[in-house]
């Protein structure tokens, strides 16, 4: 295996990715990094999780020096915000040794931050389509002397519909620059997009991450379960003997939300990303993850695309997803860097026809999903769970909590119900007008009265004072009518 230091890479960048544990070069980066750094135009295919962040910035940082000028020299194009965040992430740890600053562009986010590190002068900027495109038209993003320019993802651009933005962008950088262009699949618009804005590009193509080694590497099992049992299934599963970090698929926002407001009740360290959760939320959810704050992430599809954290050892597809593609980028986030994950899927019992399209696309051998309860033996021999394993963990005395509620609520409606009676008795001796709205609540609620009192007060004075004496006299049966 190749380090970076035999790549010919500048020794503080060598440095900053020794700092983190990063020393021996990915397939994908021991191809692209040589012929980067001289500036040779490259379409990189490769998915998400294989190290292609470093193939194309290791060069970039490289090729623009030790101290750049103030201003955009490098752009690099994501299709969403949370792949935006994760590139930030990366290029802002390839430069720590440098001068040179990094700011992330994308959506959902207030502009005031990201146009301050603009105008400070940054140097590289990562972002998404629509927030460049807005930024370069308000004349507050300068991509005129921007020579370095990476596509990243560029089939997940097309899918998004981002390929008319994309020709904007490039209608705004300089004629002659250095791109790269990173694509998992190369369709025809991605093929015609670099014959038309790259110049002699070199063609490399790394392992796919999702064939071959990373599948032997990955442990896969399929259960058809019922969905009542579900929770408890997981909850089980997150106590499995070396798991570290999990990531909970599911189809639905809300399922989402219930899962991790569920797994939190049973006392585990949850968080969630999905599209109802603003920007903030999703970014303070991932950082949390990340930094081992949270062990169980529970995403979306859709806002599942940055996450990218190697000791991640169990999936679970709280759903089954729509097809072999979701089925593979969701299995993928476990088994990264050469280690081993567990991919554990659920199908439902009007699901298990999609299984079987999964199935034979992926030749996995296994058409009739395993019928499977929270209380079935081979859970806990598949999944190495300790003997005895229930979905609720043991950290403190639950019976205690409920009773305390009750007693804070019964404070409240105790002293609720007397106050009014204090406030009867205060109102018998306070001016007329005041009597006579308090009179006809407390005819109400002993429902003895006509009401009469509205447009007689003189007659209603009577039955008050009887009230109060009868109460004073101590009958036994007087003081309910009120309260009542």
């Amino acid at each position: 295996m190749t380090t970076f230091a035999e790549l010919g890479i500048d020794q503080d960048i060598v440095d900053a990715l020794a700092a983190k544990g990063i020393v021996d070069a990915f397939p994908i980066q021991e191809q692209t990094i040589p012929l980067g750094l001289p500036g040779q135009d490259i379409i990189g295919q490769a998915k998400t999780g294989t190290g292609k962040t470093f193939g194309f910035g290791i060069p970039v940082v490289q090729r623009l020096g030790l101290d750049p000028e103030p201003g955009v020299k490098a752009l690099i194009v994501v299709p969403t915000r949370e792949l935006a965040v994760q590139v930030y992430e990366d290029m802002d740890m390839l430069t720590s040794n440098r001068s040179t600053s990094v700011v992330a562009i994308y959506g959902g986010k207030a502009y005031e931050g990201q146009i301050d590190q603009l105008r400070a002068g940054a140097q590289i900027v990562v972002g998404t389509p629509g927030r460049l495109i807005d930024l370069a038209n308000q004349r507050l993003l300068d991509l005129s002397h921007a020579t370095e320019v990476v596509l990243d993802e560029a089939d997940k651009m097309l899918d998004l519909g981002f390929l008319a933005d994309i020709e904007k962008i490039f209608s705004k950088v300089p004629a002659v620059r250095h791109t790269q262009l990173f694509s998992a699949t190369m369709p025809g618009p991605i093929v015609a997009l670099a014959r038309r804005f790259m110049s002699n590009p070199i063609h490399m193509r790394a392992n796919d991450p999702d064939e071959g080694l990373t599948q032997a590497n990955i442990k896969h099992l399929v259960y058809r379960a019922h969905s009542l049992d579900k929770d408890e299934v997981i909850a089980r599963i997150l106590q499995s003997e070396g798991r570290e970090k999990a990531v909970i698929f599911t189809r639905t926002k809300r399922a989402a939300q219930k899962l991790v407001d569920e797994l939190g009740d049973r006392g585990f360290n949850a968080a969630a990303v999905h599209g109802d959760m603003s920007q903030e939320a999703r970014e303070r959810s991932m950082a949390a993850f990340k930094a081992g704050k949270k062990d169980v992430l529970i995403a979306t599809d859709v806002a599942a695309r940055g996450i990218d954290v190697n000791d991640v050892t169990h999936v679970i597809n709280h759903t089954i997803p729509d097809d072999e593609k979701t089925y593979l980028h969701r299995a993928g986030r476990t088994g990264r860097a050469g280690r081993t994950g567990i991919a554990v899927t659920f199908v439902d019992w009007d699901d298990v026809h999609k299984w079987a399209l999964i199935n034979r696309a992926l030749e996995f051998g296994q058409p009739e999903p395993t019928e499977t309860y929270s209380s079935s033996p081979h859970l806990y021999t598949d999944l190495d769970i300790p003997e005895g394993t229930k979905g609720r963990l043991v950290t403190a005395p639950k019976a205690v909590a409920p009773k305390q509620v009750e007693k804070k609520n019964e404070a409240p409606d105790a002293e609720g119900d007397r106050a009014p009676r204090r406030r009867r008795r205060r109102g018998g001796s306070s001016t007329g007008d005041t009597g006579g709205e308090a009179a006809p609540r407390a005819e109400g609620g002993a429902g003895t009265h006509d009401g009469a009192g509205k447009e007689h007060h003189d007659g209603n004075a009577a039955p008050r004072r009887r009230r109060r004496r009868r109460s004073g006299g101590g009958s036994s049966g007087a003081p309910t009518a009120p309260v009542a």
